[in-house]
This record gives structure tokens, sequence and C-alpha cells, in this order.
């Protein structure tokens, strides 16, 4: 399995990315679909999620500036990233969730400056 996760960068505040996410190896429609991100020093937090349904889920500190997406047909998850903000600059990691199958993709860098 792998996950291959790309569109990090740096942005200003305010301004926008977006991260994709590209699986292989796995049956993807099966999976649930997760957004982690991770600063030094702190836990790392999940910040979306989406399942095969497209039932999508958010931390309270990204709702209504972050939209997270699939394609089960390019086996592909998407995290449309508006209006950033310095505390959003962060590792940000794919991951994969089936029951008690984790698979991690590695991580993206997103610096917003100020």
């Amino acid at each position: 399995v792998q996950l291959q996760a790309s569109g990090g960068g740096m942005v200003q505040a305010g301004g926008s990315l977006t991260l994709s996410c590209t699986a292989s190896g796995m049956r993807f429609d099966l999976y649930t679909m997760k957004w982690y991100r991770q600063t030094p020093g702190k836990q790392r937090e999940l910040v979306a999620s989406i399942v095969n349904g497209g039932t999508t889920n958010y931390a309270d500190s990204v709702k209504g500036r972050f939209s997270i997406s699939r394609d089960n047909a390019k086996r592909m998850v998407f995290l449309q990233m508006n209006t950033l903000k310095p505390a959003d600059t962060a590792v940000y990691y794919c991951n994969a969730e089936l029951g008690p199958v984790d698979h991690w993709g590695q991580e993206t860098l997103v610096t917003v400056s100020s």
C-alpha cells in the first residue's frame, strides 16, 4: 500500500492550497480517507475525513475554510484549503482507515506566512 501526498508549499495568509493524495495497492473505495496535520511539540490532529459514501467531517478550526473530497475512480483524496492562516502551518499527512487497518502517507509541508 502506498499513499503519495503532494501539493504542499508556502503561501501567504488568506491564500489557498490544494493537497492531493494518490493511493495504490488497496481497495481505495472501501477506506475512510483522512487528512491529519502536526506541528512540532503537538499531537497529530485530525483535520478532515471522508467516508466512501461522501460524508465528511472537519476539525472546528478548519470548518468553512477547508474541503475534503475524493475521486474513487482515480484513487485520490483532496484537501482544498482556503483562507489559510499562519496557524495552519504544519506537516500534513494523508491517512486511509478501514477498521483496524491504518495506512499513512508521507508528509507534505504547508507553510502560511503572515
